[in-house]
Parts: C-alpha cells; sequence; structure tokens
C-alpha cells in the first residue's frame, strides 16, 4: 500500500483546508482501469448476530471505528483530463453515513445481498463501502451486511474495521491478534510438469439460460472443517485447495470441455501477510499468488493424500516468495510516464488479449476470524460469510472464512457463465470432494 503523501504549502506545511492525497496504489490503479458497471467489483461480507443491535449506538460506533482507521475514509480526486494519477482524498469524516437499517421485511437478506453483488459504493463518497443491517420477522438476530468496493478495500481490511466497531460498540477491547504465519523461505518448486506458458483450463459454461443478466450471483454454505491428523503436512487451505482442483476438473469433465484432460488448472490465492492487530494497514493489502497442477493430477482416481502433500509443497513454497501484490508486470503498466485515460485503455486492452492465460478461478481462504466480534447485549459472532468478485473471464470463485469450528462457503459466478443450478451442482461437487480431504477418508 502506498504511504500517505501530504501535499504541502509553499511554508512546508499542509494547505489549509486541503485534504491529505494518497496516489492509488498498484492494485487500486489496475482495478480502476478495468472497473465495469455489468460487473461490479464488490466485496461482500456477512456477520450474522444471535441478538439486534441498538441503531443509535452502532452508528456510533462504526463512525468511531473509521475515525481509528482514516485510511478507510477516502474518496477519489477529481482528476484533470490530462493527469497521470489516480489520487485518493482522506477525508475527516464520512461524506455520507455509511450505516443503514432496511425496513425489518420477509426477503430483507436476499435483497441486501442482491444489492452488495449488484450495486458498488461509489468512489466519489467516503467512505467506499456501505453497512446494512438486517432484520426479517421470522428470523431472530440481525446481519451486518457489508459491500465493500474492492477498488479501495479487501475483506479483511473491512473485517478489521468491523472488529474494531465491537470493540467500541461492547466497551470490551479484544485480545491482541497474532500475525498470520509466514514459513520461512524455500525454494520453489516445480508446479506442474507443463510449460511455464501453458494455457489454462478456464471453468466450463453451464446453463445461464437464454438471456443471462450481466453481474454476479452467490450460493452460501455452511460447511464442517475438514478434519486433519496431529502433524499433518498439510493445511486446511490445502485441503480446500485441493477440493476446489477437484471440483473445477470434474465440472469440466462433466461439461465435454476441450481439452479438459490435457489443460492445467491455475488457481490464484490472495497472500495477506498484514498484522490484525489495530494497526492493521486499510486498503488493498493482499498480493495474488497461482498455484498450479498438471491435468493429471486432479483426474480420475487422484491419489488425494499424495495430492494433499504436493499441494502444501507448493502453497507453502509460494507463501514465503516476496513478490508484488499483482506481479511484475501489473507495476509496468502504472508508471506515471502516460496520462491515465492511455494507461487505462492499455490495461482494459491487454485484459481482453490475456483473457485465455487467466487462471482458472480463484480461492480466497479468509481462515479462522482472528475477532470475536462480540456486540455486546447483541452477542458474538454465529457465522461470517465472504465472497469474492467472479467477474469474467475467470467467473467463479470460492471463499471460505471458519467461525465457531464451522465452515462458511460462498461459492459466487457470473450469470453469463453459469445457472443457479450449475451453482447448485457445483455446491455439491465441493462439498464431497472437501469431505474426501478429511484424515477419516483418506
Amino acid at each position: 500500500m502506498a504511504t500517505t503523501q501530504h501535499q504541502r504549502a509553499p511554508g512546508g506545511g499542509q494547505p489549509p483546508g486541503e485534504p491529505v492525497r494518497v496516489p492509488f496504489p498498484v492494485v487500486d490503479e489496475v482495478a480502476r482501469h478495468c472497473a465495469q458497471d455489468a460487473e461490479p467489483s464488490t466485496v461482500h461480507i456477512e456477520i450474522h448476530l444471535p441478538g439486534r443491535v441498538d441503531e443509535e449506538r452502532l452508528r456510533s460506533a462504526f463512525a468511531a471505528a473509521l475515525a481509528r482507521h482514516p485510511r478507510a475514509l477516502m474518496r477519489e480526486r477529481p482528476r484533470r483530463p490530462l493527469a497521470r494519477r489516480y489520487e485518493w482524498e482522506l477525508t475527516e469524516a464520512p461524506d455520507t453515513d455509511p450505516v443503514s437499517f432496511p425496513p425489518c421485511a420477509p426477503g430483507a437478506l436476499e435483497r441486501a445481498r442482491a444489492g452488495a453483488l449488484d450495486r458498488a459504493p461509489a468512489l466519489t463518497a467516503s467512505p467506499p463501502l456501505r453497512l446494512d443491517v438486517v432484520r426479517e420477522p421470522d428470523r431472530e438476530g440481525c446481519v451486518l451486511l457489508f459491500t465493500v468496493h474492492h477498488t479501495a478495500l479487501d475483506g479483511p481490511a473491512c473485517l478489521r474495521l468491523a472488529a474494531t466497531a465491537a470493540e467500541i460498540y461492547s466497551d470490551s477491547p479484544a485480545p491482541p491478534s497474532p500475525a498470520p504465519a509466514r514459513p520461512d523461505a524455500a525454494p520453489l518448486p516445480r508446479q506442474a510438469r507443463t510449460p511455464a506458458l501453458a494455457r489454462p483450463a478456464q471453468v466450463a459454461p453451464g446453463s445461464p439460460g437464454s438471456a443471462p443478466v450481466p453481474g454476479n450471483a452467490m450460493l452460501l454454505a455452511e460447511l464442517p472443517v475438514p478434519r486433519r491428523e496431529s502433524g499433518a503436512p498439510y493445511t486446511v487451505n490445502d485441503q480446500l485447495m485441493v477440493a476446489t482442483a477437484l471440483t473445477v476438473a470434474d465440472w469440466n469433465r462433466a461439461q465435454g470441455a476441450p481439452g479438459a484432460d490435457r489443460r492445467p488448472l491455475r488457481i490464484t490465492m490472495p497472500v495477506d501477510d498484514r498484522t490484525r492487530g489495530p494497526e492493521m494497514p486499510i486498503g488493498n493489502g493482499t498480493r495474488l499468488v497461482e498455484v498450479g497442477f498438471t491435468a493429471a493430477e486432479p483426474g480420475p482416481g487422484t491419489d488425494v493424500a499424495a495430492l494433499l502433500r504436493t499441494t502444501a509443497e507448493r502453497t507453502r513454497a509460494l507463501k514465503a516468495q516476496p513478490r508484488p501484490q499483482l506481479g511484475h508486470g501489473a507495476g509496468l503498466l502504472t508508471v506515471p510516464l502516460l496520462p491515465v485515460a492511455a494507461r487505462a485503455a492499455l490495461t482494459r486492452g491487454l485484459r481482453v488479449a490475456a483473457g485465455p492465460w487467466t487462471s482458472t478461478t480463484l480461492l480466497s481462504n479468509i481462515g479462522r476470524i482472528p475477532y470475536p466480534l462480540d456486540f455486546g447485549d447483541a452477542g458474538q459472532a454465529t457465522a461470517v460469510w465472504f465472497s469474492a468478485p467472479a467477474r469474467m473471464p475467470r467467473g467463479l470463485t470460492f471463499t471460505t472464512a471458519s467461525t465457531g469450528g464451522r465452515l462458511h462457503l460462498a461459492l459466487r459466478w457470473s450469470r453469463t457463465l453459469l445457472g443457479e443450478s450449475d451453482g447448485a451442482r457445483l455446491l455439491d461437487l465441493f462439498t464431497r470432494h472437501l469431505a474426501a480431504t478429511s484424515s477419516e477418508a483418506i
């Protein structure tokens, strides 16, 4: 993430009344270049509470949380036609109240979920997120449903805001959160016995309907966390990675996808090295790596135990390797030699041209939620779901988190690629393959 830079007056201070300006970091700029109204780049987060929050207390707590994390109070600064940078302006307070309480009515949660996928918060108003507190007459408790513009923030950063709001709301500071474990540097293993530039398999189209509506759809599920033997050389993340590879490979074979038995799979995996404490940097802080599988590895008759060990070696090495967030090429695209508009056109053109070489799918595993998310008299979070954007050409993402010993999975897809029945079939495949990674099954 870029370091905050102040615009200074001739005397060395910041001009009176001028907001602090922050040039877009590489991740933000690339996301801004590729923004599309048809497939909004939103992160959706649901926090389920057993009780109901007080409206004024929550508004006050969330406002105080934003004040503690001022990097979230940003809006895109208007720019001149030949400007060479996008810039954020950091505001002292929200431009609009991000918290809303929709009417308590049947179907309110489904409508809020649909809105999180279909309508991105504006980048021109601070902060670029919204929080709907959803209640239904026949459902106990409430759901805090966040919609985040992924150009500005990622899921873990928004969860940190929610955790701070919970601490303020309940007046009970949470215990320190440990930093994520990072393995020692290790040689990068050979990921696949195929050429490095081999075109990866894509998720085969399903049955989106005769006139598919642009945008994303989503299916949420609660699953048991797969068991591992004590001292197993692989993690739950590796089990999820193997289940994802097996799911997509099975799906493609069932759909009769050309090259399903010849093309390798590449699964994008976000890696987050940030601390989870109150000092956590806010913004887009994950880096993306790709885990490769040969076409044969997730094939029929796969030795799941062997594939888990191989996958663990790959993910451990990838996490340990230093790498720019989007790779080295993205940095070149954002060098401010040309005006922003020209770089945007170039980036979009390259994205289209590189479509056939885009990774097969994305698995974003948040892991065990590191905060209690205790909202006092409204209770502690019983479930937390995330979903990551599923724009074409990838068109399918798997996002997982665990709370209370249960795994919360969000399957999200582009409606131009898959239909509702396809999502249900993919969920069935994933559930079966994840169970096959359990120590009880191998």
